[in-house]
């Protein structure tokens, strides 16, 4: 009896040191995952991003990864269904849906949400210095759409064409 007890308990610490190796390599991997699929150098794989890639690295923001604007940052969990559901349609639109694809690609009202928090994240002290509008309530891309994908250089002129959201005044 005392031998199969023996035997039972170092396939149980057998079985518990397998699941947390596993469980430790899945999460190495999963935050791997997630920081490759931040980069630019992904999103640049697409040929659908060029003109975008390519006026970013030029831009003030280059140093950042693209995810540091275009997905939320308040949670992870947040932060990786906006990433699912984001890379389903791109995956979807880049193979499936490729002729549907518009030569210029606004954010969607999803998009911009995410992208006016994380503006008014990383630039919120200094949007105590402009006092003409109020910029705390978002519109940050209705006057600085070219700031974080740089020169004009590369954007064809629907990129310059409002897209369907409302301009603060």
């Amino acid at each position: 009896m005392a031998k199969l007890r023996e035997k039972l308990d170092k396939r149980a610490l057998l079985f518990v040191l397998t699941g947390v190796f596993i469980g430790i390599a899945l999460l190495a991997g999963s935050s791997g995952a997630m920081k490759a699929t931040d980069s630019a150098e992904f999103c640049s794989t697409c040929h659908i991003m060029d003109d975008v890639y390519q006026s970013y690295t030029e831009s003030s923001h280059a140093t950042l990864a693209c995810n540091d604007c275009h997905a939320p940052q308040d949670s992870l969990t947040s932060k990786i269904i906006f990433k699912a559901k984001a890379g389903s349609h791109d995956i979807y639109m880049n193979t499936l849906g490729s002729k549907n694809v518009p030569d210029v690609i606004h954010a969607t009202e999803a998009s911009q949400e995410v992208i006016e928090a994380n503006c008014i994240s990383c630039h919120e002290t200094s949007m105590t210095n402009v006092d003409y509008h109020d910029i705390k309530d978002g519109g940050c891309i209705d006057c600085h759409r070219q700031v974080p994908h740089g020169s004009a250089g590369y954007k064809p002129a629907e990129w310059f064409e409002p897209g369907e959201y409302d301009a603060k005044s």
